[in-house]
């Protein structure tokens, strides 16, 4: 079975006028959503007639991350329209169950406490039996002071994880400073993520946490190299006999939205396969074709399955056993 832990809802055209209409009422009022089933299952149809093109058989779906608006005021849009995300995305797994699994979008408004996120996580987990959650690091989306994950802002967040036995796929936002794209804003706040974290205590207060660096880990896998020097160093607070910062590593989960084969290889080798998820947010910004091959760059499993010093048992790890470890309120939704 092929698993694919990171993928994004298909909205129909009317969900994202919904949207505009928010936008437009500036949390004065609450206007009027109605998507009917026809229209998610034809907005679903295309994304599994996408998802039986390279052979996945589920998809974790949550809201599109640089749609989410965390920065967007007042903070009663940003909880109306995350609700209406997740009532869409539990509207479409109902729909088709064998294919889809929920991860939840948290409304998690910049400036706001941490806590008032947590009724929606509550509802998604208890009512709308979702089996995650998705993690913005940067609810400012690039124009304010965002805690860093190692901050006690985020240890309600991460009690209320530990309590339900669920994971976090850590995913930014939007991004609107004017200094990156989302795109380029992701793998910023993927890196900033695992380095705040590693340098905390954190995974000590919380040693059941799971969470997932998206992207493969931003730039931290590339640069390890500078990381492993630094923990070893005391005039960067470092120490001879602190913890190697390989091992550290190996705290967090990693998906596989790579979309080169060196560096899903350097992945593979850096954090070993038994700590990686496959993903591929498919459809997304990697589907544009590569001319060297003729396949689409999001086309993981094609590339995974090109990858010769993998054995069949870590392909199985990577595809499915993983993610059954890792999300263990899938087991009432897919057979052994």
């Amino acid at each position: 079975m092929i698993i694919d832990s990171h993928a994004h809802v298909v909205a129909p055209p009317v969900f994202y006028a919904y949207r505009a209409n928010l936008l437009a009422a500036g949390g004065r009022y609450r206007p009027a959503l109605g998507v009917s089933d026809a229209a998610v299952a034809e907005a679903a149809a295309g994304n599994i007639a996408i998802m039986d093109g390279v052979g996945t058989d589920m998809q974790l779906i949550s809201p599109r991350p640089f749609h989410q608006m965390h920065s967007t005021k007042p903070d009663q849009v940003v909880h109306w329209w995350i609700e209406a995300n997740n009532n869409l995305i539990a509207q479409t797994v109902a729909l088709h169950p064998d294919r889809f699994a929920g991860v939840a979008g948290l409304p998690t408004c910049a400036g706001a406490p941490i806590e008032a996120a947590l009724p929606e996580l509550d509802r998604c987990i208890e009512e709308l039996g979702f089996v995650g959650v998705l993690l913005n690091p940067d609810p400012y989306e690039g124009t304010g002071p965002s805690p860093r994950l190692s901050e006690e802002y985020w240890y309600p967040l991460f009690e209320r994880l530990v309590h339900y036995d669920v994971p976090a796929l850590v995913h930014s936002a939007g991004c609107n400073s004017g200094r990156e794209t989302y795109s380029e804003h992701f793998v910023t706040e993927e890196s900033i993520a695992i380095l705040s974290l590693l340098n905390s205590d954190v995974f000590e207060r919380f040693p059941t946490l799971k969470l997932i660096i998206s992207h493969g880990g931003g730039s931290v896998p590339y640069q390890i190299g500078r990381w492993q020097a630094e923990r070893l160093m005391p005039k960067f607070g470092g120490s001879p006999d602190a913890e190697p910062f390989e091992e550290g590593l190996r705290r967090f989960w990693f998906d596989t939205v790579l979309h080169n084969p060196l560096s899903l290889e350097l992945l593979f080798k850096t954090v070993g396969t038994d700590r990686v998820v496959f993903g591929t947010e498919k459809p997304g910004s990697g589907s544009g074709t590569d001319p060297k091959t003729g396949r689409v760059f999001d086309d993981f499993k094609t590339t995974i399955d090109g990858i010769g010093f993998l054995t069949d048992a870590d392909r199985s790890a990577v595809y499915e056993d993983n993610a059954r470890a890792l999300f263990p309120r899938l087991h009432a939704r897919i057979p052994a």
